[in-house]
């Protein structure tokens, strides 16, 4: 595989790392400001809105601009954020540094997806996304443990600062030269929005991400408050929990390759019922280990089984404009967790919030069953069936 696509995994490490690295270090800023735990929660909020804001409309701002001076600009911005958030002497300016990269990230992922797809089709897309899956599994541990270990939570910006520079420099050199391409019509893209199960699945990843967000932004502080682990012991269980996310992204792919629509239930079953678990058994040490393995592999799914439940019938034509539609409400739903998240925990206790991820994933489960006539029929609508299916062989 070109040397290209394992830049653009990088890259994808790198902004992931930036987006969710700072769940790890939420007690600590809270502290370290003087604001509470729900107002520290909103430097995930932030982000996540700003994502889902300038999403639809980034893209199409960029059309005429050479991809690879985007995908350098993008990565150029976050190392700079990452540099002013460790530098921020109050809330205030580390919100901003947060928000500055956030108006950008939605391009990165628009064209290095389509670049990995133009490269090495489905096998390459999942290399891209794989990126995600290991800042789960090393970056937000990595940027966590930089904190605890020179008990600094500057440590952790500037480590995510360094994953960017070294993610820029393999674009800078690895990646060709790449003319905009002629803008395509709009017209047809636009008529999917007629599809009312379009529209149904969208709400289900809005519910499903909040669900998931609601509890693991405030995981940290739920293993620190209720089961009592100290700052090594949680970098240990977020290694873990991302860790077993890997397991459970490849054994979510096969599942969802066989019955896309079996496997969301029983994957909303699932994250309900160890969430339920977590809730019950918080305050014991061995179980709660065993039970973050679970949620772990559980939770990491998520992405995935949105992305496929509601890309499975949309024509080839309209899947970038479906996508750009997908990242907001991947970070629609990701803003209002942390939101509700933060509420609840500050008012009711950190271990409420897993009360709410419930809730949410109860509701998302009932909207599976909604369905309606197949009213939206192309030619090319097999084909990007037979696309899709590889996907899932390969994250």
């Amino acid at each position: 595989m070109k040397k290209s696509i394992y830049v653009l995994a990088l890259g994808a490490f790198g902004i992931i790392t930036t987006e969710f690295g700072v769940v790890g270090i939420l007690p600590t800023i809270s502290r370290q400001f003087g604001v509470s735990i729900d107002t520290a929660g909103w430097l995930l909020s932030a982000f996540a809105i700003t994502v889902a804001i300038s999403s639809p409309f980034i893209t199409s701002f960029t059309a005429k601009i050479n991809r690879k001076f985007l995908l350098c600009l993008v990565m150029s911005i976050f190392v700079l954020s990452n540099l002013i958030s460790a530098f921020s002497t109050n809330f205030t300016m580390l919100m901003v540094a947060r928000i500055l990269p956030a108006v950008l990230h939605p391009l990165f992922w628009n064209i290095s997806i389509a670049i990995a797809f133009k490269e090495k089709g489905a096998k390459g897309v999942s290399t891209v996304m794989l990126g995600l899956s290991l800042a789960t599994v090393l970056g937000i541990p990595m940027t966590t443990y930089a904190a605890d270990l020179f008990h600094d939570w500057k440590a952790s910006f500037f480590l995510s600062s360094a994953i960017s520079f070294i993610a820029f420099t393999g674009l800078l050199f690895f990646i060709p030269s790449l003319p905009a391409e002629k803008e395509k019509s709009e017209q047809s893209q636009l008529a999917i929005l007629k599809n009312p199960l379009l529209w149904i699945n969208l709400i289900s990843t809005i519910g499903t991400l909040a669900a998931m967000f609601s509890s693991y932004t405030y995981l940290t502080a739920y293993l620190e408050e209720i089961t009592r682990m100290d700052g090594a012991q949680i970098s240990i269980m977020l290694l873990l929990f991302g860790g077993m996310g890997t397991l459970g992204n490849w054994l979510m792919g096969i599942a969802l390759s066989r019955n896309v629509k079996l496997t969301t239930r029983l994957f909303l079953l699932l994250l309900m019922s160890v969430q339920i678990l977590a809730y019950f058994l918080g305050g014991a040490f061995i179980p709660m280990v065993i039970i973050v393995s679970f949620w772990g592999m559980i939770h990491t799914g998520g992405f995935l089984v949105s992305n496929i439940r509601t890309t499975q019938t949309i024509p080839h034509h309209a899947l970038e404009f479906v996508n750009s539609l997908l990242t907001s409400s991947f970070n629609i739903g990701i803003s209002l967790g942390a939101f509700l998240g933060g509420i609840v925990s500050s008012y009711y206790g950190v271990q409420h919030v897993l009360s709410v991820s419930v809730l949410l994933l109860t509701a998302t489960f009932v909207l599976s069953f909604f369905s309606f006539p197949k009213n939206i029929a192309t030619d090319d609508k097999n084909e990007d069936n037979e696309l899709i299916a590889p996907v899932c062989e390969h994250i």
